[in-house]
């Protein structure tokens, strides 16, 4: 008996160890990450206050905070800025509309709902920039089906991406094709989720639909859509895929974006330092908007929590 209690005993020293370093081990992953992300950061963080252009390393130099300063005095930067706002903007709102309105009509779990939910989730199964050279070809004026369509309508020579006023809309369109899915299954798995009480009791005592919706549905299913709302704003600020692929920022700078202007001041102008600064200006507006979101979507939990 003695024996068996100090093997016992001796069994567990040896496992303390063990119960002590596996935390460690299973965050080494995570911490891999994390470094993978920082050294970036930090190396464009560091470039940013330098004067470094590819083309001239000799003129390579510390300058502070020269590349901002210079962004404040450059309409080319303002022009980014707006455009980049807009663009998301008109991307978020657009989709968390369709999205919101498509999950509504498929919100009853039924066979013929649940094949088209998978139907519609195709377009998100397609990487941007081919979806975006697709959309090219398609509103080809010479030859796209697009184009061909609308002269049906009457409307013809319409320039879509190639003219400075239809630019936005055409890369916007194709946004909503590919994302608006995205948004979609989020909300439509939210709506199905929400308690069933509400809205029978509702039913009970005839509130009208509209009732329910502003009053029971929306409020209910607000931290869903904040989130939704969330992932697509910090995508669509960062976009560089769809408009890269369909105008490369242009017609002339229509629709010069953050990361569009970043890629091309390096890659095409050498310009590193100015490339760096932009990085890090667009971090600084994606970390802002998503503290405002996250912060909104904690307050509406704890009031959600108050409330039960």
């Amino acid at each position: 008996m003695l024996q068996l209690l100090q093997g016992n005993a001796l069994a567990g020293r040896a496992r303390r160890p063990r119960g002590r370093i596996l935390p460690y081990v299973l965050s080494l992953p995570a911490l891999l990450v994390c470094v993978a992300i920082l050294i970036p950061f930090v190396t464009a963080a560091v470039f940013s206050l330098e004067r470094y252009r590819l083309n001239l390393p000799y003129l390579r130099g510390f300058i502070g905070l020269g590349n901002y300063i210079d962004f404040v005095s450059d309409p080319a930067f303002w022009n980014t800025f707006q455009i980049s706002l807009l663009y998301t903007g008109l991307t978020v709102v657009l989709e968390l509309l369709l999205g919101l309105a498509i999950a509504l009509l498929l919100r009853r779990p039924t066979r013929f709902n649940n094949a088209v939910s998978i139907v519609l989730l195709l377009p998100l199964m397609t990487a941007p920039a081919i979806a975006a050279l697709m959309w090219k070809l398609m509103t080809n004026p010479g030859f796209g089906i697009l184009s061909y369509l609308i002269s049906l309508f009457g409307v013809t020579d319409f320039k879509w991406a190639s003219d400075p006023a239809t630019a936005l809309f055409t890369v916007v369109l194709v946004d909503i094709w590919v994302y608006t899915p995205f948004i979609m299954i989020l909300l439509l798995a939210g709506l199905r989720s929400l308690p069933r009480q509400p809205f029978e009791a509702a039913a009970l005592d005839g509130v009208p639909a509209t009732f329910v919706f502003f009053r029971i549905t929306l409020p209910m299913l607000m931290p869903y859509i904040i989130t939704a709302s969330l992932f697509r704003l910090l995508d669509s600020i960062q976009q560089f895929d769809i408009i890269y692929a369909m105008t490369q920022g242009g017609p002339g700078d229509r629709l010069m974006v953050f990361q569009v202007q970043a890629y091309l001041e390096f890659f095409q102008y050498t310009n590193v330092g100015r490339s760096a600064a932009l990085l890090m200006i667009l971090w600084l507006i994606t970390y802002v908007l998503s503290n405002f979101f996250i912060k909104h979507w904690l307050r509406l939990r704890a009031r959600a929590h108050q409330h039960a």
